[in-house]
Parts: structure tokens; sequence; C-alpha cells
């Protein structure tokens, strides 16, 4: 069974190569690639886009399903990538920095959400005054870490309150993939069931590999 750590490394990994598909030199065998991928992307997109439906045409039992799908780490993490996660993007980073409060605050750190932008979220930390640069360091891995596992479709991450910010080395769902945005509406969450259980307006997510196409 995989965990969710070693889910995320093949996430990246995934990435990464489909990254490398635009160093290749021949321009039909390049074209050829990013079809494949975009293809098995909107086969498995669109599985579990109908799963999703199924579900949550069940009723109110539907919807609760749907919300323990989202905030599962693993699952929540291939429902974001699919555009299909019931979560708004700060609802997502909200929620994660509430989990690690007892964590930060044991290392005389405490964390804020200051904005989020479109992608971009920007975080306000302080640090104890007694903390040394180690310290720091161990505060904005933990909250990069946290917010990058809740929220990996962020197109930045912005820490404040620490002297030195190192880069994190995370790359982003939208650069994992190429230039596309996930720009795709959430699905309804438990909160809105009972008014769109008759019709329950279901989302169709754009998974392109890049806004140059298949050139």
């Amino acid at each position: 069974m995989v965990d969710e750590k070693d889910f995320q490394q093949r996430v990246q990994k995934i990435g990464g190569l489909v990254h490398d598909l635009e160093t290749i030199a021949d321009p039909a065998v390049r074209a050829a690639a990013k079809e494949l991928v975009q293809l098995l992307m909107d086969l498995h997109g669109t599985g579990l886009e109908r799963i999703l439906e199924i579900v949550f045409q069940s009723g109110e039992s539907g919807s609760r399903i749907i919300d323990d799908l989202g905030q599962d780490q693993l699952i929540s993490s291939l429902l974001v990538l699919y555009g299909l996660h019931p979560d708004e993007l700060q609802t997502r980073v909200e929620r994660k920095l509430g989990q690690i409060v007892s964590k930060l605050h044991k290392i005389g750190a405490e964390a804020k959400l200051v904005s989020v932008s479109g992608g971009d979220v920007r975080v306000r930390v302080r640090v104890d005054g007694h903390g040394c640069g180690s310290t720091s360091r161990t505060v904005q891995a933990t909250v990069e870490e946290a917010l990058y596992e809740a929220a990996p479709d962020m197109t930045s991450l912005v820490v404040e309150g620490l002297e030195e910010p190192a880069d994190s080395g995370f790359i982003a769902i939208e650069k994992l993939l190429g230039s596309a945005t996930q720009a795709a509406a959430p699905l309804p969450s438990s909160a809105t069931i009972h008014s769109t259980v008759t019709h329950p307006a279901m989302i169709h997510p754009t998974r392109s590999l890049g806004s140059e196409g298949m050139d």
C-alpha cells in the first residue's frame, strides 16, 4: 500500500517527466508523447468525475463521503490534480494551518494566513525571540510541507517573518503539467448539497498539458 509521502513523491516525479517531454528534439515524437499523457489524464479524470457524480447523487450520505475523500491526504492530492476537490484552496490552507498549531507551538512558533490570491498563498510566521536559525528553518519546513501536502495546486507560497527563507524546491501542479491553469469549480460540499441534489452541478476540469497545445 502506498503511503501519502510516497504518493506525493510519485506525483512530483511524474511532473518532472512530463516537463522533460519538452526536451524531446523530434517534434512529432514530442507531440505524440504529450498527447498520450493528455489522453490518459482525460480518461482518468473523466472516470473520477463520474465516480464522484454517482456518490453525490446518493444524497446526504454521498456528500459526507465526498467531504471525507477531500480530507484524506492521498485522495485529496489526486482530486486536486484533476480539479475535483470539494474544497476551495483557501479552505484547505486554513484547515491545514489549524492542524499544525500544536506542532508549531512546541517549537515556539505560530503561523497565520495573510492572503490567498488566485493560487498565490501568503503566510506570516512568528517565532519566539529566543529562537535560533535552525528553529526558523524547522518552522519554515514544517509550514511548507504541511501546506504543499494540503494544497499542491498552489502556484506560490510566501512565508513571511523568517530572516532567511530558503527555496523549498517544490514544484506546483500547474508547473508539473505545463502552463495550464486548474480553473475548474469545486464539487458541491455538504453545505450546498440540499439545494443541488436533484441536479448536481458537477465540474468538467481542464486537464491540459500546456497552453501551447500539442505543437
